[in-house]
C-alpha cells in the first residue's frame, strides 16, 4: 500500500469531506482540505483552495501518517490490504498519537484477534464522535 492508493483517498475523502475554505470539525479543530488540521500544520495560502491543492495537501499528509505508522507500527504492513487502509484511516483521523492510545486494539491487530480489535474501535471515545465512519472500519478489521 502506498500514500497514492485511489481507494483509500476516495474512502478518506468520503469519511473526511473535501473542504475548500477552513471550517472547525465536531471537536473544533480548524480544518480545510480532506481533515486537515490547520493547527498542528498551519497553510500560507489563499482560500478557497483549488482540487490540486488538496489532493498535494492530502498527499503530504498521508506521506505524514505513514512514516507515523512506520516508525511507531513497523508491523502494520503486514496486515490485509484492507486492515492497513483501516490503521491508515484511523491514524489520518485521529493523528499518530492518539492512535497509539490504543494499546488494547492495538494489540489485538498485531496478535490477529481482529475481532476483539473490532470490540476495542467501537468501545471508544473515537467511536462515538465518528459514528458510522468507526462502524464501516470495525467491520473492515473483522473482514479483512
Amino acid at each position: 500500500m502506498n500514500p497514492n492508493d485511489p481507494l483509500l483517498i476516495s474512502e478518506l475523502k468520503r469519511d473526511e469531506g473535501v473542504e475548500y475554505t477552513p471550517y472547525f470539525d465536531s471537536v473544533g479543530i480548524e480544518t480545510v482540505g480532506v481533515g486537515h488540521n490547520l493547527k498542528v500544520s498551519p497553510l500560507d495560502v489563499h482560500y478557497p483552495l483549488t482540487d490540486d491543492q488538496v489532493d498535494l495537501i492530502l498527499s503530504s499528509d498521508l506521506l505524514n501518517v505513514f512514516s507515523g505508522l512506520d516508525a511507531h507500527l513497523g508491523w502494520w504492513r503486514n496486515l490485509s490490504y484492507a486492515r492497513q487502509r483501516v490503521m491508515v484511516n484511523m491514524a489520518f483521523n485521529m493523528g499518530i498519537g492518539t492512535l497509539l492510545t490504543f494499546k488494547n486494539t492495538l494489540g489485538a491487530i498485531e496478535d490477529g484477534q481482529y475481532e476483539a480489535a473490532a470490540e476495542g474501535m467501537l468501545n471508544s471515545k473515537w467511536a462515538r464522535q465518528v459514528g458510522d465512519r468507526a462502524y464501516r472500519l470495525a467491520k473492515l478489521m473483522r473482514v479483512g
